[in-house]
């Protein structure tokens, strides 16, 4: 039987649930702009979209280190 991760979480201590958000942030911090991107489901194109720019303009961010 699966178990919601948030029921997980619920039964996790205060002090691990702090770490556990602290270790995500700096992952999330630390992940390429593609990769968020791909993570969330959106395209360039959508991303563009949202952001009320062309999609050759997220290319070149996600091609800069």
């Amino acid at each position: 039987m699966t178990k919601k991760f948030s029921d997980l979480r619920a039964k996790m201590k205060p002090g691990a649930q702090k770490r556990a958000d602290s270790i995500a942030q700096t992952l999330l911090a630390e992940m390429p702009l593609n990769e968020l991107r791909q993570a969330r489901g959106l395209s360039q194109k959508m991303l563009a979209q949202v952001l009320h720019v062309q999609q050759p303009s997220i290319a070149k961010l996600e091609k800069r280190t």
